[in-house]
C-alpha cells in the first residue's frame, strides 16, 4: 500500500524508536518531523502538547499520511487517545515507558524509571505502574533538562555525564534495571550504564512501538509491498540545514 508513515517527536528522541520502525519495517517510507523549536515537550503543559501534537498530525494528514506514531512518551500520554478519536480510521500507535517488559523479566527486582517530569506525573503512567509494578519495586527518577541536553548533541561531553550522574547516581550498583521513559534517552544509555553499574538491564519502548505498528498495518490491508525498499525523510521545525543533518548523525549513532 503506498503512503507514508509519519513519525514524530518532540525533537532528536524519536529517533531512536524511527531505528526500530525501519528494521521492523524495512519496506515503509517513513517522514520523520522533530519540533526541535518546541522541545522539550516533557517540561510544557498538557494543553501546549496537545495542541503541538495535533497540529503535526493534521499536517500528517493533510500531506497523506497512512498512519501516525507518536515517537513521544509525553506526547503520547497526553495526546493519542484524543487523536485516536478525532481519526478513527487512522491508525495512531504511541509509545510507553517499558515498565511491563521490564516487570515480567525481573518480577521481584527493583526497576528505575528514568522519564520526564510531565509522563511521571500523568495517570496513564501511574496506571502502568500500578498494572506491571507487581512484586517489583519501581523507582520513579524525573530527568527534568535530560532531553533539552540530549538535543543538543555532543553526547560524550563532561557535562551531560556529570548530569546524568546527578540524577541515577544514588542508585549506582542497587537496580536491576532501568526503564529509558523517554525517546531521547536511549542516546545516552552508555553513559547511564557508566554511573549505575554493568549489572543493570535496559528497557525502552521502540521495538514494541514496531511491533505493534506492523499489527495495526496488517490488520487494515496497509503494509507496504516487500518489493520494494522503503525510505527515511526528515524534517524539523527548526528548519536548518544544521538541525537536518543533526537528525541524520542521531540515525547513525550506535546505540
Amino acid at each position: 500500500m503506498d503512503g507514508f508513515v509519519g513519525v514524530f517527536d518532540s525533537g532528536v528522541g524519536g529517533i531512536s524508536v524511527l531505528r526500530s520502525l525501519v528494521a521492523e519495517l524495512p519496506h515503509e517510507d517513513f517522514r520523520f518531523f522533530g519540533d526541535s523549536a518546541n522541545a522539550p515537550y516533557g517540561e510544557k503543559t498538557e494543553d501546549e502538547v496537545f495542541a503541538l501534537s495535533r497540529s503535526i498530525a493534521e499536517r500528517f494528514l493533510a500531506d497523506g499520511a497512512k498512519a501516525i506514531v507518536i515517537a513521544c512518551n509525553t506526547a503520547t500520554s497526553v495526546a493519542a487517545a484524543r487523536l485516536r478519536a478525532a481519526h478513527p480510521a487512522v491508525p495512531i500507535v504511541g509509545i510507553e515507558p517499558a515498565l511491563k517488559p521490564a516487570a515480567r523479566a525481573l518480577p521481584h527486582g527493583r526497576v528505575l524509571v528514568m522519564a520526564t517530569e510531565v509522563t511521571l506525573r500523568l495517570e496513564k503512567y501511574h496506571e502502568l505502574a500500578r498494572a506491571w509494578g507487581g512484586e517489583c519495586e519501581v523507582i520513579s527518577v524525573p530527568c527534568p533538562g535530560l532531553a533539552a541536553r540530549i538535543e543538543r548533541g555532543d553526547l560524550g561531553a563532561p557535562d551531560l555525564s556529570e548530569m546524568i550522574r546527578g540524577f541515577v547516581g544514588p542508585y549506582a550498583g542497587a537496580v536491576d534495571a532501568v526503564v529509558l521513559g523517554c525517546t531521547h534517552y536511549p542516546f545516552v544509555r552508555r553513559q547511564i550504564a557508566d554511573v549505575l553499574g554493568p549489572e543493570a538491564r535496559f528497557f525502552d519502548g521502540g521495538a514494541g512501538t514496531a511491533r505493534q505498528l506492523r499489527a495495526r498495518l496488517a490488520e487494515e490491508g496497509l503494509l507496504a509491498r516487500e518489493a520494494r525498499p522503503g525510505h527515511v525523510t526528515f524534517a524539523s521545525s527548526l528548519d536548518t540545514p544544521e538541525e537536518i543533518a543533526l537528525y541524520e548523525r542521531f540515525f547513525s549513532i550506535p546505540l
